[in-house]
């Protein structure tokens, strides 16, 4: 006769805990007539998000874990890509353009040619006008233009080239500081057509100036007046097309592009003025 308080791991139902509780899950009993080492641990039930039984994430463990690099992939542009001073990118204005196009528009019709070019590089055009207004820059300023027609040809050619390296060097050095002002007074226009369309703009804007200096020297009371009146419109220019490249207001067009002509006009203007 078995004892009432004998438990046997045949009768599983009959255990209880000393607070009358069921016995721990995940424990499967031996069958009739086995020892009770038999049995096999069974998994337990997850008590995860169960009152009582919360399971803590830290940070990176959950599978729901908020990626913030995740909206940055190619299918999700990051923010400063898609921000435009309030609206989204627009696409490109217009087919790219010529040169031939392209150096006309820059001076008859300015707005929309910058507006057209925003999103094209330009850099054959800016670099091999550049590279011709160096050529010339030499001969803007007196004492040089003497320098270099007294000196004997394989002297000069040198001293010219080298000349319009640096005239090169320097305008992108300018217009990549006008880009990154540009950048952080909100706009978002792209770096290489802002500092090929900066660099055509000094150019051609000083470029009348160097003429007449050639032929009349840099000491002309004309050629100074040319001199402020083609700064000014390169101020405009320049304006213009950081405004239309990075869509910026006026005043913060003017204000990113300002290093830049205080540049201009202290190493190309007032040497001369």
């Amino acid at each position: 006769m078995q004892h009432p308080h004998q438990q046997y791991g045949g009768y599983p139902q009959q255990n209880t805990s000393p607070g009358g509780q069921q016995p721990h899950h995940g424990f499967t009993p031996a069958a009739d007539g086995e020892p009770e080492y038999f049995g096999s641990a069974a998994p337990a039930p997850s008590y995860d998000n169960n009152p009582g039984h919360t399971r803590a994430f830290s940070i990176g463990d959950a599978p729901d874990t908020y990626d913030p690099y995740e909206a940055q992939s190619p299918q999700h542009p990051d923010q400063v890509s898609t921000y435009r001073a309030g609206h989204t990118m627009a696409p490109p204005a217009g087919p790219r353009l010529g040169w031939k196009q392209l150096l006309s528009g820059i001076v008859m019709r300015p707005s929309a040619t910058f507006w057209q070019m925003r999103d094209y590089q330009v850099w054959g055009p800016a670099l091999i006008v550049t590279f011709l207004y160096g050529l010339l820059a030499v001969f803007g300023f007196d004492s040089a233009r003497e320098d270099v027609l007294d000196a004997t040809l394989s002297n000069s050619v040198p001293w010219v080239v080298c000349t319009a390296i640096a005239v090169i060097l320097s305008g992108l050095m300018l217009g990549a500081v006008t880009n990154a002002l540009a950048r952080q007074l909100g706009g978002d226009g792209a770096w290489a057509p802002t500092i090929g369309l900066a660099m055509l703009v000094t150019s051609l804007t000083d470029a009348p100036r160097l003429v007449f200096a050639v032929f009349l020297g840099s000491a002309n009371s004309f050629v100074q007046f040319l001199g402020w009146a083609t700064w000014i419109g390169c101020a405009a220019l320049l304006t213009s097309m950081v405004s239309k490249s990075h869509d910026l207001p006026w005043p913060k067009a003017l204000g990113a592009a300002s290093i830049q002509l205080i540049a201009l006009l202290v190493l190309f203007k007032l040497p001369v003025i």
